[in-house]
């Protein structure tokens, strides 16, 4: 549970700009959609992504680490990553499992992206339906397993000779795309007014220097 009186004493610290930017930023942010990368082994791939979700208001990453660890570069994510939910699965041989069965259990249709397969087309996909877009590893694309267990596959129209595109580029045409037209639609997409207001603090305590101290100092009064 919050703590308001620990929250306004945050507060303080903060300028009346920088609130209001968080408020702001909080109106766009959305659950409705999320993104798993799959086993990216390149950083600046994965960081590009992130930075993504960052600037079309995708609040939820999550990272499924079979055989490579996920790693964000600073220098390429910008900072983005900081102000994102973040979830890693890492503990065993069954992370890809683990990760589409809690994103199933929250209402996410498992969407893989993929130029093969009997794909929708970008330009024909159903925002309404809460989606998990999946991006694998680079080459190979998503695994078997993902797309066994996806409730649906997504494609890019292509016309040149090559047939696939970068992840970083795939993912920032795809989530343009749909977040567009969900902010267009009649889709209840927002965050909830809990999940604005635990951001919002998150975002307050991440702002501060030394906050730990400054919590610590506050509870001793």
């Amino acid at each position: 549970m919050m703590d308001e009186k620990l929250l306004t004493y945050f507060e303080g610290f903060l300028t009346d700009k920088r609130k209001s930017l968080f408020k702001r930023i909080l109106e766009d942010r959305t659950r409705h959609f999320t993104v798993v990368l799959e086993d990216i082994y390149q950083a600046h791939n994965a960081s590009a992504v992130v930075r993504t979700c960052d600037i079309f208001g995708v609040q939820d990453v999550h990272a499924i680490e079979n055989k490579y660890t996920n790693k964000v570069s600073r220098h390429v994510a910008k900072g983005s990553q900081k102000w994102l939910s973040q979830f890693n699965y890492r503990e065993d041989g069954d992370n890809t499992k683990d990760c589409l069965n809690k994103l199933k259990s929250e209402g996410y249709q498992i969407i893989a992206t993929t130029p093969h397969n009997n794909s929708c087309m970008l330009q024909d996909f159903d925002v309404s339906k809460k989606s998990a877009f999946v991006f694998g590893v680079e080459k190979e694309g998503v695994s078997n397993y993902v797309k066994e267990q996806a409730d649906g596959f997504l494609k890019i129209p292509m016309v040149g000779f090559t047939e696939s595109l970068n992840i970083s580029v795939a993912a920032a045409i795809i989530l343009q795309d749909v977040t567009t037209k969900l902010r267009n639609s009649d889709v209840n997409w927002q965050l909830s007014e809990k999940e604005k207001e635990f951001l919002y603090f998150d975002w307050v305590k991440k702002t501060i220097k030394n906050v730990d101290k400054i919590e610590e100092r506050y509870y001793q009064k």
